[in-house]
């Protein structure tokens, strides 16, 4: 029975080489040539500035798919960030935070912009989309430390961060600080004010920052072990 079920394991491998329809090639419903859809108008206003647009025309496109939207929500890091507040599989209440949260940043905009002298409104940033990605921008570590242990001694050892822990980091604590609310205030009073404040290169967010910095410069001497 063993070596009937060997042989038959080696029949399905050599079918598979030959066997389109096992490897899932043709399971594809649009050729790889049909261009992916794009909502961004950024990114449509960039194709038709470098004269690109007019090639694509005659290309056919994919269909979107339904949760493909040209909203302001609909963004990779802004994504991102929902999914990291959200909490017990409750994505409606994290979508609900986000939208509280940047209407509140833009009610707070438009205050200081209406109360600024003429030659200082063009300075006020109003869409809270840039502030927030601005804001985790400034918060991003570009070092952060790791135990190596040599000797019986654990040593924090500074390494370089890669564009992706460096963004999970940045949003991690933001949402900390929120969290770690001061006195009897929402969770989205708080994180607009951490928001703001990150955007303005202030607040606790970028002082963690400072201080992660501060241990990377106090044990650079070790910074040799994280090849040993």
């Amino acid at each position: 029975m063993a070596s009937l079920r060997m042989i038959i394991q080696k029949q399905l491998k050599s079918y598979k080489v030959w066997m389109p329809v096992l490897s899932g090639f043709r399971n594809a419903r649009f050729p790889a040539w049909h261009l992916d859809p794009i909502s961004s108008k950024e990114e449509l206003a960039k194709l038709e500035a470098d004269g690109k647009l007019d090639s694509l025309k005659v290309i056919p496109v994919k269909p979107a798919p339904d949760t493909m939207t040209n909203s302001l929500y609909d963004d990779p890091s802004v994504k991102k960030f929902t999914n990291m507040i959200m909490q017990w599989s409750n994505r409606t209440l994290a979508r609900q935070i986000m939208f509280d949260t940047f209407a509140r940043i833009k009610r707070i905009q438009l205050a200081k912009y209406h109360k600024a002298p003429p030659d200082q409104k063009t300075s006020i940033e109003l869409d809270p989309k840039k502030i927030f990605k601005q804001a985790i921008d400034n918060c991003k570590p570009v070092l952060s430390v790791t135990p190596v242990k040599k000797g019986g001694i654990t040593y924090q050892v500074p390494v370089p961060v890669t564009s992706t822990l460096s963004t999970f980091m940045a949003m991690k604590w933001v949402i900390m600080a929120a969290r770690d609310k001061e006195g009897p205030i929402s969770f989205v009073e708080q994180l607009s004010k951490e928001l703001l404040e990150a955007y303005q290169n202030e607040g606790r967010v970028i002082r963690r920052k400072q201080d992660l910095y501060k241990l990377c410069e106090a044990n650079k001497a070790y910074a040799h072990y994280r090849w040993s």
